[in-house]
């Protein structure tokens, strides 16, 4: 199994930055085919970016050119830096592993952008 931890949420003004961080305890890290999701109250978790094995990524048309999907491999972590942020970025944001037909989601971390 694959064990995801988030951190780095927070309250930000908005205009402001924040970095998310997900930490994995596996051994195929490597191999994850990873992301972060976002879940605002009322609303359907929806994907925010990801980010293959192999290193190639995607955003949600909302995020692009403000959100940096990345991978640490000898760290066993991936980060969402987000820049510019809007209120309508407040969310629980999760960090989600895929593997073949599996997957893993860490417990969600607050993000707040307000004034």
């Amino acid at each position: 199994q694959v064990q995801l931890v988030e951190s780095g949420g927070g309250l930000v003004q908005p205009g402001g930055s924040l970095r998310l961080s997900c930490a994995a305890s596996t051994t195929i890290f490597s191999i994850l085919a990873m992301g972060w999701y976002r879940q605002a109250p009322g609303k359907q978790r929806e994907l925010v970016a990801g980010i293959t094995s192999g290193g190639s990524t995607n955003y949600a048309d909302s995020v692009k050119g403000r959100f940096t999907i990345s991978r640490d491999n000898a760290k066993n972590t991936v980060y969402l830096q987000m820049n510019s942020l809007k209120p309508e970025d407040t969310a629980v944001y999760y960090c989600n592993a895929r593997w073949g037909l599996k997957a893993s989601w860490g417990q969600g971390t607050q993000v707040t952008v307000s004034s």
